[in-house]
């Protein structure tokens, strides 16, 4: 079940046994949302975080004038809200893009681990910060690359976390998104996005 996650974290350095024990512990509940639903809301107060387990989601702000703009996609093995353990207000929400699975690790229990398990923590540490280098990523691309670099940037970056987590075949993988959420993703309309991938 959470195979996704200890293959994620496992890129940094080796898990143990126990440490992936503590993992299994923190989690209770599973959850499935469907493509178009909201996982995390913006404004919520959440005292758990939000683990992938299966499918693809995006976080998101909407402007004043209704329109959306998603700020990082989410893969099978990320934790898409793991700053809320500290942040505690979301000032964005969470979007599942397909059909999604997920498993909530309560706050409680998120603390416990990082007050017993310090190798455990740094772990969860850098893959927030991991996250972050790759929200810096988008950031550049959304100001300085044309958009035809700019989406292929996002597939690469897309196939190397899928890739990490085995759900890549071969040179491929499934990415079950719109035209328009693609546009999403880069900023642009819907016109100009058909016009970047034709």
């Amino acid at each position: 079940m959470l195979e996704s996650l200890y293959l994620n974290l496992g890129q940094h350095d080796a898990l143990s046994e126990h440490e992936k024990a503590l993992l299994a512990g923190a989690m209770s509940v599973e959850k499935d949302f469907a493509t178009g639903q909201d996982i995390v809301s913006e404004g919520s107060r959440p005292t758990y975080s939000t683990l992938i387990l299966d499918g693809l989601a995006a976080r998101y702000k909407v402007l004043e004038d209704g329109g959306r703009q998603f700020t990082s996609l989410q893969v099978p093995g990320d934790f898409v809200d793991l700053h809320a353990f500290l942040l505690k207000t979301m000032d964005h929400g969470i979007i599942a893009l397909s059909p999604c699975r997920v498993i909530v690790a309560e706050h409680s229990r998120l603390r416990a681990i990082t007050e017993e398990a310090p190798h455990l923590t740094r772990l969860l540490w850098l893959d927030t910060l991991v996250d972050g280098a790759i929200h810096r990523e988008w950031i550049v691309a959304m100001g300085r690359r044309s958009k035809t670099s700019h989406l292929a940037h996002l597939v690469c970056e897309l196939f190397v976390r899928l890739q990490g987590v085995k759900r890549t075949i071969g040179m491929s993988f499934r990415l079950p998104l719109s035209q328009l959420e693609l546009a999403d993703v880069l900023g642009l309309s819907v016109v100009h996005m058909n016009r970047v991938i034709a």
